[in-house]
């Protein structure tokens, strides 16, 4: 299937594993490389530029096919060695770079002289159009069924994914409650070149987290996450556990009073206890409502190459027997 992403990226499919905090090393990114997708490897779960440039080094080792880089920008004091990661990702060979959170115009010229392919994650219409004129390449399309930070609009993806593809000239995919190729296909069919998957990647063989958080999203339904930290305007869709509702208590005691040192035990610093050693009632940790469609774990070649035969079979098959 070629699309305007696929040729952008040089992948043979129209599929994005998205960066993943403590989900995205090098193992998960080489696999869905190597299955056609593009793998994302997640910067700041690196704690140095020298270690992502390590991790960059061990992906290129698993894969020969092209493989990217998530950089997230977040308003903190301690500001991330956001240069020494830029240069790790020039100096490595990388391709492509996925970009979140705060405005990425700073990274823009070095990735752009350097050749590298900047795609943008966006909530909203309005996001995606400021990151086409500030000359990102591509935009990742988040609606609110996402897993992590679906902004502040609330818009799901079969009202936000037409518009985006009626207000922009640059190629997106479509992100948020991504799983199958019936997923593939409706993102096509609203005008997206390409889908962005995140919780489905989690639960798959080579994802490099616990057993008990493949398990547990393959027991969850779509009525298992939660929105937590909206009245901070930081809202983050998470999977719900002991820790998450009483974050969600803790919200609803202090009302309009609430800061975010009131919720930090829920939320900071839990994502190595959670995915690195199954401890699932340790914090919030980011996950979709497309849980509920997920049954099973397989290698990512063989979801990526089940959802590419779904979609042939229903472009090909089901569609084409309803227009004659």
């Amino acid at each position: 299937m070629k699309t305007r992403i696929t040729e952008m990226f040089g992948i043979e499919h129209p599929i994005i594993q998205g960066g993943m905090h403590y989900v995205g090393f090098a193992e998960m990114a080489a696999a869905v490389s190597n299955a056609g997708g593009l793998g994302i490897i997640t910067g700041l779960t690196q704690k140095t530029a020298a270690d992502l440039a390590n991790e960059i080094a061990r992906c290129k080792d698993m894969t020969d096919k092209p493989f990217g880089v998530n950089l997230t920008f977040l308003p903190v004091v301690n500001q991330p060695d956001y240069p020494g990661m830029v240069k790790a990702i020039i100096e490595g060979g990388v391709t492509v770079v996925e970009t979140a959170g705060n405005n990425p115009v700073q990274v823009l010229p070095v990735l752009k002289e350097h050749g590298i392919k900047v795609i943008h994650k966006c909530t909203s219409v309005r996001h995606s159009l400021k990151a086409q004129s500030i000359g990102c390449d591509a935009v990742s399309v988040d609606g609110f069924e996402c897993g992590g930070h679906p902004g502040e609009d609330d818009i799901p993806n079969m009202i936000l994914l037409p518009r985006a593809a009626d207000a922009l000239d640059i190629p997106f995919v479509a992100s948020g409650g991504m799983a199958d190729g019936r997923s593939l296909v409706a993102a096509l069919a609203m005008g997206a070149d390409g889908m962005n998957m995140g919780t489905r990647f989690i639960a798959t063989q080579e994802a490099p987290v616990h057993a008990n958080v493949k398990a547990a999203i393959v027991a969850a339904s779509e009525l298992d996450t939660r929105l937590v930290m909206r009245p901070l305007r930081n809202t983050e869709r998470v999977m719900t556990n002991a820790a998450v509702e009483r974050l969600l208590e803790i919200e609803k005691e202090k009302g309009a009073d609430l800061q975010f040192s009131d919720v930090i035990e829920q939320v900071a610093g839990v994502y190595p206890r959670i995915m690195m050693q199954g401890e699932m009632d340790a914090g919030a940790w980011s996950c979709g409502m497309v849980a509920g469609l997920i049954n099973d774990i397989p290698t990512c070649k063989e979801l990526i190459d089940r959802i590419m035969a779904e979609a042939d079979a229903i472009i090909h098959k089901r569609l084409a027997g309803i227009a004659a």
